[in-house]
């Protein structure tokens, strides 16, 4: 199948910047000489070329499974079937007085995986070509054993392994990016400027994706269940063929005058997928859910064989007015209107999917949506400012309505999802005198989801709400308490309510609920986002600087939330602390330090039926070091330490109905593990002037990690899917890279 390509693709080249950077040159040539006339150069200005060139090697050790989760992103070129890697980067520039010019063209790392080109050529105040090149490669840190056939496109065959876990071939998943930016600006005169970018990006390779299923399913009745003959689920790891461009497309004039400034603008950005679908190959027999292999049950290897549809095209256009008028001398006013539409329209059958409704070929997706928003701020009198502003933003969902979902026998439509959003604020800002600024505010969000599609089906969840409104009250107070020290307290609340509850229909719609405790269990589902809420915060600053050579900033804040649903089952209460610290000190002219140290904690309690209890609880600690110095002239070193240390807890109750076997079993183990990601990493540098053109420098890392997410296994032994496929994550690394670079200056 061949699929149109209609973004706006090219080939991205170095010698495409060449050519740019050739019709740049013509174009400065070209363009406004009356304004060269006007504006010669002063007597005994010449025109500079400013260049360098970088060469370098730099190289990696520790082995591949100890720098995997060093390596997703990197910078240094680095992967880990490549340790070593050159190193080259230039920039040259010129500035021309007598064409009134600054032309400038750079490279960096372009021997590896994240090279960068980037080229500009400007006249001050007249006009601004510019274009850039760039590449980036994201590595997953995850090694996939495993014996599927065309792992990583479109059409993956499934293999069993026979052999069991760890008997297939080893992969590692990558994905990278590739881009390409054009812009251009011109100023027709001092009132008025137009600015165009264009950017697009192309992304290739694969990424961690899979299907399963598990029988019986209302959705599929067809479908049988586990038996001791037969597997009736399966869990299958199927990497994502990725190979999409997005475009986007920024444009706007900009005017100003005395009083007002306005800026027209238009967004696009085009999304295209050049694989729709994903298409696998299940064989006939799978691993149970003990692991053992038996044949799939009756109806559940046509579901896995189905094609499994991916992100699909899309288009975004928008059309903008920002702007600020000044009232009066000390009132102005902004102001933003938008009007946006999003399409999705790709066609269900050229992507390779069966089976739409009758008539129906595409999603027809078709979104518009109206922003206007408007602030005001004044100073009435030289101690107070007040500032107010009111943002409303619509979002109207024209997607046709379908009948796509089926359960059973019964037949319902996808659901529209409009919103209106209503947002504002209200703030004074008040200087008590020179030591005392007080700032007290109010704050309102009001959110209406609209009418709910009463042809869908809302599954999965016990209730739904139409409207929540919240409204907040702060205020701030500052205080210079000394020459030295400053520092300010804020305390803040809210409180979010709503409309009645919507309870689902046991076909389709939701019916309103007037009286929630006899409508629903003491174990419905409620959404977070949509309960009754009640927010408090506090946060405390400090800024002391003693003298010229040290200054230290101090923050404390915490918070909580605390909500209301009529469910046993539910997220109760959520609380927030964190504190933190950080400073320079000048040693001398030459030798400055910087550190920071912080301390963060979340926890969130939820209640379960029968009075069990589910807290999950997050505690981040963060440090580091550095210092930069010039021990002699010529010679500048610095160097950075820094650790970061995170870890979730699951604490666990049972319910008071839990069997023996349970309690046994989380006595044993103390339920779900903990995760942890711990890194330590040392960075330093060193840059020597052999004389006034060469430069010689050095680089040293040292990175040592703990991560031990137990996503994809534990303690040594991996989750197994229906093949005997595993992903696999070396818990403890460490690696040390150096590199070393000459630079010359000419």
């Amino acid at each position: 199948m061949t699929i149109s390509d209609s973004s706006f693709n090219f080939r991205r080249t170095v010698i495409a910047m060449a050519v740019f950077a050739f019709m740049a040159s013509a174009f400065a040539q070209a363009t406004d000489e009356k304004a060269k006339e006007a504006a010669k150069p002063e007597p005994g200005e010449v025109k500079t070329t400013q260049s360098s060139v970088t060469l370098g090697l730099g190289g990696v050790g520790g082995g591949a499974g100890n720098r995997s989760i060093y390596n997703q992103y990197n910078a240094l070129g680095l992967n880990n079937n490549n340790p070593s890697a050159g190193i080259l980067g230039f920039d040259y520039s010129v500035r021309d007085p007598e064409a009134m010019t600054l032309f400038k063209f750079r490279g960096a790392n372009l021997l590896d995986d994240s090279r960068e080109l980037g080229l500009s050529l400007t006249e001050p105040g007249e006009w601004r070509l510019k274009a850039s090149y760039g590449e980036l490669v994201h590595t997953n840190p995850y090694t996939i054993n495993t014996g599927v056939v065309g792992a990583g496109s479109t059409a993956p065959q499934v293999v069993y392994l026979p052999g069991g876990v760890g008997s297939g071939y080893n992969t590692q998943l990558q994905t990278k990016r590739s881009n390409v930016g054009l812009g251009f600006s011109k100023w027709i005169d001092n009132a008025l400027q137009i600015e165009v970018d264009f950017k697009t990006e192309k992304q290739d390779g694969s990424r961690p994706f899979g299907i399963g299923m598990n029988c019986p399913s209302p959705v599929a009745p067809g479908c049988q269940g586990t038996t001791g003959i037969a597997a009736g689920w399966a869990t299958l790891m199927l990497p994502q063929a990725v190979n999409s461009n997005t475009s986007q497309i920024d444009a706007r004039v900009n005017y100003s005058m005395d009083k007002l400034r306005l800026s027209v603008a238009y967004y696009g950005s085009f999304f295209q997928n050049n694989n729709p679908t994903l298409n696998p190959s299940v064989p006939g027999s799978l691993n149970n859910p003990l692991g053992t292999l038996l044949p799939l049950s009756a109806g559940l290897q046509p579901l896995l064989n189905l094609p499994v549809a991916q992100e699909p095209d899309n288009r975004f256009n928008q059309l903008s007015l920002t702007g600020t008028y000044d009232l009066a001398e000390k009132t102005r006013a902004s102001f933003k209107l938008s009007y946006a539409n999003t399409t999705q329209n790709q066609n269900f059958a050229a992507s390779g999917l069966s089976g739409a409704p009758a008539g129906v070929t595409s999603l027809g997706g078709n979104v518009n949506t109206t922003l206007a928003w408007l602030g005001i701020t004044s100073r009435p009198i030289p101690k107070l400012t007040l500032q107010a502003d009111i943002r409303y933003a619509d979002r109207d969902d024209k997607t046709p309505v379908a009948p796509y979902v089926m359960a059973g026998s019964s037949v319902y439509t996808n659901q529209q999802l409009p919103e209106q959003k209503v947002s504002g604020k209200l703030q004074a800002i008040y200087q008590f005198s020179r030591e005392y600024r007080g700032t007290i505010g109010a704050d309102y969000v009001g959110i209406d989801r609209g009418i709910y599609t009463s042809t869908a089906r809302a599954g999965g969840v016990s209730a739904l709400r139409q409207n929540t409104d919240e409204t907040g009250l702060y205020a701030e107070l500052h205080k210079v308490m000394s020459e030295t020290f400053t520092g300010s307290i804020r305390l803040s609340g809210s409180q979010r309510d709503g409309s009645n509850w919507l309870k689902p229909n046991p076909g389709a719609g939701v019916t309103e609920v007037s009286d929630p405790s006899a409508a629903f269990s003491s174990s419905a589902i409620f959404s977070p986002t949509l309960a009754d809420r009640r927010q408090e915060k506090i946060k405390l600053y400090g800024n002391w600087q003693p003298d010229e050579k040290l200054a230290l900033q101090f923050t404390a804040e915490g918070g909580t939330n605390k909500y209301t649903m009529p469910t046993a089952y539910a997220l109760q209460n959520t609380r927030l602390s964190l504190y933190s610290v950080d400073g320079t000190y000048a040693i001398s002219d030459n030798w400055n330090l910087t550190a920071y140290a912080s301390w963060g904690q979340q926890t969130q309690n939820q209640a379960r039926p029968a009075g069990s209890v589910m807290a999950f609880e997050t505690t981040n600690t963060s440090a580091g070091l550095g210092v930069t110095g010039k021990p002699t002239s010529k010679l500048e070193v610095g160097g950075t330490l820094s650790y970061v240390n995170e870890k979730s807890v699951y604490a666990q109750s049972l319910e008071t109905y839990a069997g023996a076997d349970s309690a046994a079993l989380l006595a044993a183990t103390g339920g779900l593990p903990s995760i942890t990601f711990r890194q330590t990493a040392l960075k330093l540098f060193g840059k020597y002037d052999l004389d006034k053109n060469s430069v010689i420098g050095a680089n040293l890392v040292y990175a040592r990690v703990l991560s031990n997410d137990w996503a994809w296994g534990w303690n040594g032994t991996p989750y197994t899917y229906g093949d005997n496929t595993t992903m696999s994550l070396n818990q403890n690394q460490s690696m040390t890279y150096v590199g070393v670079t000459y630079t010359y200056k000419f």
